[in-house]
């Protein structure tokens, strides 16, 4: 079988050296299209390739029509809404992700946005401490879970709310469930988000629901842009000036958030999953699941049906 490593940011050298390793190891043959600058080049690349692995890299309907071969691709990352998975459905193409593998590296982002928060983004006038603060996390999934066993090592109280996990388990993991997410924003000092972008989360984090959170409150945001409704929270953050907003992924209206000086910090690009370990973890992973898919049929890590 080919597999086509289709990566307009790279893999990190070490990163495909594991992939080709395990990929090889199987007996098929790995193709890299890396650094490509025109869609053209993916079009190209992809007709016979019976396999993808790609990071960001989108995989619409028009590459999908182009890869008469292909069987299954594979989103190195927890994230898969590059991928139009109506369209893989329909070509009957498995997609993938590799849940797990980058949640650490985005935990001890969010953890290190909230010391440059409560720090004041190190301005040099005295902040405050985690330690007793409350933080709550929408959403309990791999990065959730991470977020919490670091926060407890800032003495954090950790809440949580997530509507797919039972509070049982939320609370089998030393953390305090809460009934809904209105209930999360009205009892905690900072909110992290941790939820995809669906029809059902998208546009969701409004002025209504931040505007239910404590004085100083502030909003984490390493999970996706679309889930913010950016009109409201500036309206929100214009009225209330005790209110933080710390983010991994740079807002449309970003010259409008900075306006809100003390108060705002985005990183200039997604930096969630940006580690050396997170970037090997998540490529060789998902050459794995290739490998299994082509040897048993193995699509356990499907996200499309």
């Amino acid at each position: 079988m080919k597999i086509l490593v289709a990566t307009e940011k790279p893999f990190a050298a070490v990163a495909v050296e594991g992939i080709r390793k395990e990929i090889e190891g199987a007996g098929h043959e790995l193709v890299l299209l890396e650094k490509y600058t025109e869609k053209a080049q993916l079009l190209d690349a992809v007709k016979d390739a019976d396999a993808m692995i790609i990071r960001s890299d989108k995989v619409d309907a028009e590459v999908l029509d182009a890869a008469k071969q292909l069987k299954v691709v594979v989103r190195a990352g927890a994230g898969f809404d590059n991928i139009d998975l109506a369209a893989a459905t329909a070509h009957n193409v498995v997609a993938e992700n590799t849940p797990g593998q980058n949640a650490n590296a985005v935990a001890e982002l969010v953890m290190g946005l909230l010391v440059f928060a409560v720090r004041n983004f190190y301005n040099g006038k005295a902040g405050t401490e985690l330690l007793g603060k409350k933080l709550g996390l929408l959403a309990f999934g791999n990065v959730g879970r991470n977020v919490a066993r670091i926060a407890k090592g800032f003495g954090m109280d950790v809440f949580a709310y997530d509507a797919y996990c039972p509070a049982d388990v939320i609370e089998q993991a030393g953390v305090h469930a809460v009934a809904n997410q209105e209930a999360l924003f009205e009892q905690c000092d900072v909110v992290s988000l941790h939820i995809p972008a669906t029809p059902e989360t998208k546009q969701s984090i409004n002025y209504a629901l931040v505007g239910k959170m404590r004085k100083g409150g502030i909003l984490v945001n390493t999970a996706r842009k679309e889930v913010i409704n950016e009109p409201e929270l500036l309206k929100l953050m214009a009225e209330r000036e005790d209110l933080k907003f710390v983010t991994d992924i740079m807002p449309d209206a970003h010259d409008e958030f900075v306006k809100m000086e003390g108060r705002y910090f985005s990183t200039p690009k997604k930096m969630g999953a940006q580690t050396a370990e997170a970037n090997i973890n998540a490529g060789i992973a998902a050459a794995k699941q290739i490998n299994a898919y082509f040897a048993t049929g193995d699509t356990r890590f499907q996200v499309n049906k």
